[in-house]
């Protein structure tokens, strides 16, 4: 069997990640962490706290993404 093809548990993980990126949970967090990374930068990058602001936003934005596989 070719190892590149597709098994029924590929797919059902595409249902998964497909149903789980139109959940209100999942889509609001995600759109609140995008959010948060572009007012960072509207607003400048002048201190250690914005920094520390930008990289606790993208560290959210990772872990919702990162939730998408089992």
């Amino acid at each position: 069997m070719n190892s590149k093809s597709v098994t029924s548990s590929d797919l059902n993980g595409f249902k998964d990640w497909r149903s789980k990126i139109t959940e209100a949970e999942w889509l609001g967090q995600t759109l609140a962490s995008l959010c948060w990374v572009v007012s960072v930068f509207v607003y400048g990058l002048s201190s250690i706290g914005d920094y520390l602001q930008l990289f606790a936003a993208l560290l959210w934005l990772f872990a919702n993404i990162a939730s998408l596989k089992k």
